[in-house]
Parts: structure tokens; C-alpha cells; sequence
């Protein structure tokens, strides 16, 4: 395809983020329907949860690769093009199978339009969501894969991916986020979430189900699926002890590009002197990530294979290191809570208060921001806002405004994200921590990496 093909594409699915959510799976069944239902070629593991889903669902098709297995994997938000939603045996798709990929769910919502004997113009109240999901699995049909694994976009009864059957339904943990759609509630959202438990499935709640686990337990037993849970060592559990996955962190990182040590004990096997470059709150996905693998496989992995994949994942946009000297770090946690365990993050990489970075924030209006500044104030050296380039974000000069409220300090406007980032990298010397959404994330990022690109070639 054409570069303008790849680009009329990426306009057609951004044009729909306009008919927002669809509270029904009538539409994207009757797309799959007009594609011959591509999702039943696979075996699919889907992936919800308030914070952790995607971490845990990289993982996830990253371990079962290293089984020999080819893999599909389906994330979202993008950091900052819609291709990186998509990938196929460890690597984004390309820009032209992108948009073969959407040219067919295009074609099959105008077909499924008329089908119901609607105008075929109304094939574009497809969502941005739909389409892509469509899109996906057309494309991993094409690509033969094996085992596809789906993150939830959001909630999970009514999302886009509960199209397929999963053999493995995977909930990481229940926060307080999309209140407005999901209900404001931990009990309410997880009853949203605990919709893709499928009849006959293997569930795997992490542990951020604490609290909750009756949701599942009920939700488990309704639809005969087999229910694991995954907790830390002393932990509670609402399920025996042979379906209980247990992980301890042996060592936490105490720098920025420090590494987790950790072991996990599970249903079928035993890793020990696990190591990956990342905060230890990864540990809980890491252990949730081994228990969805196990129950796809069913059976142990093999521990050197597994030990390799921790020892070469990375987690794009989730503390992610972009520059070392001062370290410049970009973390997408664009909720309290998800705050709450990046300031866990902070404190253990930064041991010492009086070296504490610099955190610039950039938030969307719709977030708790005043949430998000409390957890991380105790953590911060010092503040600074940002606004990130999309219609839904909070004004600087408003976020400002929260910042001085919580922390009584005002801190540093430094306008958009993208800017902020650059200027960061020539002038900063102190660390730097951009946070605040996946918005602000992945728009920083990009012009980071832009940044390191430009320095190669000048040094070059």
C-alpha cells in the first residue's frame, strides 16, 4: 500500500473516535461475521484490568513465543502511531498491513450495514475501537497465528475484544478509573471486568483483586471456568492452595536502570532468581503473565527460556529509560492508583530524598489530577506541568493550579509535552520523570527518541 493509503487509513479510524463507546458486541459481531470469523482460527487469552493489562499481556505473548508458539499480540492505547496496537511475533506490524488490515474491517462494517438494511454510509458508526479490533484479528488470521493475545480496551462485558471465546480470561486488578461508564465502584467495575471469564475458561486474578474476590469466585463458578489466583507470598487467597501462583520479590531496584530479582512458585512449575530491568511492581505481572502462559500451555515453561524473555522485555512507555545522564524517564500512570505504584517506583530508585527527580505532569481532563499529585508528591523533588497535544487534555495553567493546591508549591509550566521533552534533555540536570497519561507518555517519548535519532546522525 501507498503511503497515503497507510494515512487515509489512520484518518478513516481516527474520524470514529467520535462515535466513542458502543455499549453492545452487535456491531463487531456482525463485522466478524462479514470476515468469516477470523477470531475462530486462534486461541485467544484476553486481558483486562485497571492498571498492569498491558505489561501483563506483552509478557504474556512474549513467553509463549519462547515456547515456539506464533503469536499475536493486541494493545491499546497506541504511545504514538495506531500500527503499534498490533503485533505479530514480537514485532509491530507495518504500515501496509495496518491498512490492508483496516480497509477490511471497513469492508466488513459496510457490509454488515447492509446486511441490517441500513444506509451503507452508516458503516462508518463503526467505533475506532471496533475497527481496530476487527482489523487485528483479520490480520492475525492472515498471519497464521496461534494464540492471540487481547487486551481489553476498556470494562470487559462490552468491549470490542469479548468477540472471541478466550481459553484464558486474565484480570490483573480493579481500580477506580472510567467511573462514568464502568460504574463507581471497585464492586461494579469488577463486575464489568469479570464478564470475560468465558464458559469453560482457565481465570487468572491478580493481585489487584484484593478485596473483591467474591466478584470472580461467583463469576467463575456461574460459567464453570477454572479459577487461579496470583498473590504474594503471605497473602490471602480465595482459591486452594494448588491453584494459588505465589511470587516474591527478593530485590528491588535501587536505581533507575536497576534490576528486579524475584521467584515464583506456580501451578505447574518453580522459577527462581527471576531478573528483569524494571520496578518490582512488574513482579506482579510477571507472575499473573507465568500463570496465563501455564494455563494456555498446561504445563510448566521451560525456566531458561523464561528467564530470557525477562531479561530482554521492555515495557515501552511504563518506566521507561530514554536517557541516562540525568535520566529521563517516561511512565504512563494516568490514574491515582497507577500513581500511587510509579511513587513506589521513584522511592526505590531514587533512595535518597534529596536526589528525587524532577516530575513533570501532563493529564486529560477526565483524570483524577489532584489524585494523581497526591501520590506522587511525596516522591517529588520538584513539579512541573505540561499539556499534552489532544483535544481531551487538562490546560496546563489548570494542572498548575492543582499542583499548587495539593503540594502548596507552584511548579514550572513548561507548555507541551512534546517541547518539554526536547528542551528536558539539553537543559536538565537533575532526573526527570514525565508522567501523567499515556498521552503525555507517548508524546514525550517520541520526541526523546527523535532526539537520540538526530544525536546519532550529527555524531555519525
Amino acid at each position: 500500500m501507498s503511503e497515503v493509503g497507510y494515512l487515509d487509513a489512520t484518518a478513516v479510524v481516527a474520524a470514529a473516535l467520535k462515535f466513542g463507546v458502543n455499549p453492545s458486541l452487535d456491531g463487531i459481531r456482525a463485522m466478524c461475521e462479514q470476515m468469516d470469523r477470523p477470531q475462530d482460527a486462534f486461541v485467544s487469552i484476553q486481558v483486562t484490568g485497571t492498571n498492569g493489562k498491558t505489561s501483563t499481556a506483552r509478557l504474556i505473548a512474549s513467553l509463549l513465543g519462547a515456547e515456539g508458539l506464533n503469536r499475536g499480540l493486541f494493545t491499546s492505547p497506541e504511545l504514538e502511531r495506531y500500527p503499534e496496537r498490533m503485533e505479530v511475533a514480537g514485532q509491530v506490524v507495518s504500515d501496509a498491513e495496518f491498512t490492508r488490515a483496516i480497509a477490511a474491517a471497513l469492508e466488513a462494517a459496510a457490509r454488515a450495514t447492509m446486511a441490517a438494511g441500513a444506509s451503507p454510509g452508516a458503516a462508518a458508526d463503526a467505533t475506532e475501537f471496533e475497527l481496530l479490533t476487527a482489523a487485528a484479528l483479520w490480520l492475525f488470521r492472515e498471519r497464521a497465528v496461534e494464540v492471540a493475545v487481547l487486551e481489553v480496551g476498556m470494562g470487559g462485558r462490552w468491549d470490542a475484544t469479548s468477540v472471541v471465546s478466550p481459553a484464558v480470561s486474565v484480570v490483573t486488578g480493579v481500580g477506580l478509573d472510567h467511573v462514568a461508564v464502568l460504574g463507581d465502584t471497585r464492586e461494579a467495575i469488577a463486575t464489568e471486568k469479570a464478564a470475560i471469564i468465558a464458559p469453560g475458561a482457565v481465570a487468572i486474578i491478580g493481585p489487584g483483586t484484593e478485596g473483591i474476590e467474591e466478584v470472580f469466585t461467583t463469576r467463575a463458578a456461574e460459567v464453570g471456568a477454572e479459577l487461579y489466583a496470583v498473590r504474594e507470598v503471605d497473602a490471602g487467597s480465595p482459591v486452594s492452595d494448588d491453584r494459588t501462583v505465589r511470587y516474591a520479590v527478593r530485590k528491588r531496584p535501587s536505581s533507575p536502570l536497576g534490576h528486579t530479582l524475584m521467584d515464583v512458585r506456580s501451578a505447574h512449575g518453580s522459577y527462581r532468581g527471576l531478573r528483569l530491568r524494571a520496578p518490582a511492581y512488574q513482579a506482579a505481572n510477571v507472575a499473573t503473565a507465568l500463570a496465563a502462559a501455564e494455563a494456555q500451555l498446561g504445563r510448566a515453561l521451560d525456566p531458561a527460556r523464561v528467564g530470557e524473555v525477562l531479561g530482554a522485555i521492555r515495557f515501552p512507555g511504563r518506566f521507561e529509560v530514554l536517557a541516562e545522564h540525568p535520566a529521563i524517564i517516561v511512565d504512563g500512570s494516568h490514574n491515582p492508583q497507577a500513581a500511587g505504584v510509579l511513587a513506589g517506583a521513584i522511592a526505590d530508585a531514587w533512595p535518597s530524598p534529596e536526589a528525587r527527580p524532577l516530575v513533570v505532569l501532563g493529564v486529560l481532563a477526565d483524570k483524577d489530577a489532584a489524585g494523581i499529585v497526591r501520590a506522587l508528591a511525596e516522591v517529588a523533588g520538584s513539579f512541573a506541568v505540561v499539556e499534552p497535544d489532544s483535544p481531551r487534555a487538562l490546560p496546563a495553567e489548570s494542572l498548575a493550579e492543582v499542583v499548587r493546591e495539593v503540594t502548596g508549591v507552584a511548579p514550572r509550566v513548561l507548555g507541551s509535552a512534546r517541547g518539554a521533552a526536547s528542551s528536558l534533555v539539553a537543559q536538565s540536570e537533575t532526573d526527570v520523570v514525565i508522567t501523567g497519561s499515556l498521552t503525555t507518555a507517548g508524546q514525550a517519548r517520541g520526541a526523546l527518541l527523535l532526539s537520540s535519532r538526530q544525536s546519532a546522525r550529527t555524531r555519525g
